[in-house]
């Protein structure tokens, strides 16, 4: 079967060049992808047999039913952009300054289009239904996968798949991880109220700087010895902030961080230390101190075992001859809302190898475009199987 669906998929590789080169000039934050929007709508409204609804200002959700009944099966692609600066010489590089695609979502978008595109005309033999899911806000807490589910994007539907691209893996893998694939992500601030000085008088402050310093050495005991090591999370402090100058030690300071995981028990536990830490050092001296969970984190990323039996006898099936599955050693402590979305029903998300290149989120992040067609043939060989239809 997949000796057709190969060459199906070829015939839209303008498609996907087009519209992901389009994404990439035009590149929009989380929760402000209004002209991505449009533009999805737009090419999916030229499409037959398909259904488009706008259930945010800034996401879009389509469905095809097929003419016979069977499963509900949805497939999901972000959409945003980071807050990075474009430093490639392409000529569709990004034109809104500031902004990138510099995590491949123009790529996600892109495949989740050609496979509407694909399975709209197929849609006569289709035994089931297709959701595609296009979120907003993926790189920015709270996520906009929460918002979706919330507004009934799974409603009814038994199984969810999502891609990823990894410049990390070999050109053309499919990569995964059983059961754990992504840690959990929370935000949080620490404010740091003491007394100002003249830097002259430094036993006449209460100062929020030296405080602040021994809380972020303090804060790496958690890690190292307040928490079973094979559970360890992270924590970082990436913001240390106070308005001083040479010769004024300031009143405030304030630190903002963030703690990953991949056990629930301890991302529940790691801010209550953090808080605590915090408020004791600030105690010693006599300062307040006061932590702030920031609303809105991803839960731990963990992908079905039904899900994952269902790559594995796709692969086998469809997908054996032309690329390599690999499983991950180990789950990464990157975070990704898609894990709300396995919150609900079984889910597997998969990384995409791109064979090398930049890194993600950096500015010289540049895709092999010929990825491309490849995620499409797997979410082809995934709804064929699933769903089936004719070709």
């Amino acid at each position: 079967m997949f000796n057709k669906i190969k060459p199906l998929v070829s015939e839209i590789k303008d498609d996907l060049l087009r519209w992901r080169r389009h994404f990439h000039k035009h590149p929009e934050l989380g929760y402000q992808e209004r002209n991505t929007v449009e533009y999805i709508k737009e090419e999916l409204l030229s499409l037959p047999n398909i259904s488009v609804k706008q259930l945010t200002p800034t996401s879009l959700f389509a469905s095809i039913k097929g003419a016979k009944a069977g499963k509900k099966i949805a497939l999901r692609a972000d959409i945003d952009a980071l807050p990075i600066k474009e430093e490639n010489d392409e000529p569709f590089c990004s034109v809104n300054e500031g902004i990138m695609h510099a995590c491949g979502h123009d790529a996600h978008t892109a495949m989740l289009m050609g496979a509407a595109k694909l399975i709209s005309k197929l849609s006569d033999t289709l035994k089931g239904e297709v959701s595609f899911i296009f979120q907003h806000a993926e790189e920015l807490q709270p996520g906009g996968a929460k918002e979706l589910v919330k507004a009934g994007v799974l409603n009814k539907a038994q199984m969810i798949f999502g891609l990823h691209v990894n410049p990390h893996r070999p050109f053309g893998s499919i990569n995964y991880n059983e059961g754990i694939y992504c840690a959990s992500a929370d935000n949080f601030n620490i404010e740091i109220r003491g007394k100002g000085a003249h830097g002259a008088y430094p036993h006449f402050s209460i100062d929020p700087i030296v405080i602040g310093s021994q809380i972020v050495n303090a804060l790496q005991t958690i890690v190292s010895r307040r928490i079973d090591p094979f559970l360890a999370p992270v924590v970082t402090i990436a913001t240390f902030k106070a308005e001083g100058a040479y010769n004024i030690i300031p009143e405030t300071a304030l630190l903002k961080g963030t703690w990953r995981s991949h056990d629930e028990k301890v991302r529940e536990e790691v801010p209550k230390l953090i808080a605590k830490t915090a408020e004791n050092i600030g105690a010693i001296y006599g300062a307040e101190c006061k932590f702030n969970r920031v609303v809105g984190g991803f839960p731990v990323g963990i992908n079905g075992e039904k899900a994952l039996d269902v790559v594995k006898k796709v692969y086998e099936e469809y997908l054996s001859k032309d690329y390599d599955l690999y499983k991950e050693p180990k789950p990464m402590f990157g975070a990704e809302d898609f894990s709300y979305y396995q919150q609900k029903i079984p889910g597997a998300f998969l990384f995409l190898g791109l064979g090398g290149g930049a890194d993600l989120h950096t500015p010289h992040f540049k895709l092999n475009e010929d990825v491309m067609p490849i995620g499409v043939s797997i979410y082809l060989s995934l709804l064929h199987h699933l769903l089936g239809f004719e070709i």
